[in-house]
């Protein structure tokens, strides 16, 4: 899409430039950590099926790339300030989902590790611990917070004129709230009484003070 733009208009906008730059980042960083692809709802519980399929091969394409299609066709003028402003945006978004992963992956190895052994935890009937202070104190799900905040970035560089760059960020928060309603319940069959405590504890989902 980039080098279509290129082709168009003669250099590619900045606001190409941060939608290309935000979602290689993305990748990058799934590459970079993809062991703990492994321990995901799509393969611990969901498995291999049409899902899993269609969804890698056809329907994160589409969606991934609907900003910078659609920057090709309306190109976007982005000053400076709100350049930086979604590059923070982004930032903060990346930050929480890359420390609340690897948080929670690093727990999972090897709980004695230095930088999670001061962790508070609630013990469950499987012989597993619960996490309830750090990232993982604030909300059940903060993973889910800075991948929407990231989400949010990659559409306003294409403006507030048209709905279709926030299919994405749109489409997404509906699937991380049916995603997180799933995991509610297979961690109340899975931890029973101590997955109650957790939730008194840690109250909010996703999003701190609102769900």
């Amino acid at each position: 899409m980039m080098m279509k733009e290129v082709e168009l208009q003669g250099s590619p906008s900045l606001a190409m430039i941060l939608v290309n730059s935000f979602q290689l980042l993305y990748v990058a960083d799934a590459l970079w950590n993809e062991e703990a692809v492994l321990t995901t709802m799509d393969i611990v519980h969901d498995g291999f099926g049409f899902m899993l399929v269609f969804g890698d091969l056809a329907w994160v394409p589409f969606t991934y790339s609907l900003q910078a299609a659609f920057l090709v066709m309306h190109p976007q003028a982005l000053s400076s300030l709100r350049a930086a402003a979604i590059i923070a945006l982004n930032g903060i978004g990346y930050y929480i989902f890359r420390k609340s992963n690897s948080q929670k992956n690093q727990f999972r190895r090897d709980p004695t590790h230095p930088s999670v052994a001061r962790l508070e935890t609630i013990a469950t009937a499987t012989g597993k611990r619960l996490l309830v202070s750090g990232w993982w104190g604030l909300v059940r799900h903060p993973n889910y917070l800075g991948d929407l905040l990231m989400a949010l970035a990659w559409s306003l560089p294409c403006g507030m004129s048209h709905l279709l760059p926030y299919f994405y960020v749109i489409y997404f928060t509906v699937l991380l709230i049916h995603r997180e309603a799933r995991d509610e319940r297979q961690c109340m069959a899975k931890y029973g009484l101590a997955w109650g405590t957790y939730c008194q504890r840690v109250p909010y989902r996703i999003f701190p003070y609102i769900y």
